[in-house]
């Protein structure tokens, strides 16, 4: 993906500042300090092992299995959770991750031995990523982000990870590292922010997903599986 450019943007500005009665500002301009800054106060000074108490608290009240396990021990964990969904067939990203977390002979060579199918996305395939995505009973992907506070998991889409993944199968996995909770929205908007700062080119799709689908539309009555998964399963790596 390429940097975009922008176009007209100098008209832009000079609409605006002349419907505000000023002369455009395209330098001097800082960020204002406010008083009070509630969003940083929650969970503030709470350990990464706090932050994982939230986060385990904070699932039962979005109907998501939470599960803790090591990284020697991920592959069988996961597997049974997989069984536990009914098994395959199976969607995953094309993620290195998969490898550094010791899962490639599960997904290469133990679920297809057992008959069970296994998609990677592959960009190259286009729509049939998407229909492998409509076919599939569980998708797995790591969550790049977590935040304690509210129990959702950050998704960044990229080539090897459309968002299809993560919306259109049964039932849904999510791998979450320890190192990757932090406590709420607004340290996942300062991370992102920072890798803006840096030059860092972000996905044009970044997914907050908490837990299993689910609705209250109607009368205020919550329904679970709706729309989207309706099961959902964190797996929580804890010495990572």
């Amino acid at each position: 993906m390429t940097r975009g450019t922008i176009q007209n943007r100098d008209a832009f500005l000079q609409t605006i500042a002349e419907r505000l009665g000023r002369s455009p500002r395209l330098s001097g301009i800082s960020r204002p300090q406010w008083d009070n800054a509630p969003q940083w106060t929650v969970f503030a000074g709470y350990s990464q092992d706090d932050l994982l108490a939230a986060l385990r608290q904070q699932c039962t009240l979005i109907h998501t299995d939470y599960i803790e396990t090591t990284s020697a021990e991920l592959a069988d964990v996961l597997k049974r959770q997989v069984s536990a969904y009914g098994g395959g067939p199976v969607i995953v990203p094309n993620d290195p991750r998969f490898a550094e977390y010791g899962l490639s002979l599960l997904l290469q060579e133990e679920w297809p031995a057992a008959q069970t199918d296994v998609h990677v996305w592959n960009p190259a395939l286009g729509r049939q990523n998407i229909d492998a995505a409509e076919q599939a009973n569980v998708g797995i992907a790591f969550s790049d982000i977590t935040l304690a506070e509210s129990g959702t998991v950050v998704l960044f889409s990229r080539n090897g990870q459309g968002r299809a993944i993560h919306f259109l199968p049964k039932t849904y996995i999510a791998i979450v590292p320890k190192s990757t909770i932090v406590p709420r929205m607004t340290q996942a908007a300062a991370l992102i922010h920072e890798q803006i700062e840096q030059g860092v080119l972000v996905p044009s799709c970044i997914n907050f997903i908490t837990g299993p689908s689910n609705s209250a539309d109607i009368e205020m009555n919550l329904v679970v599986g709706v729309h989207g998964p309706m099961k959902a399963a964190y797996i929580i790596v804890t010495d990572r």
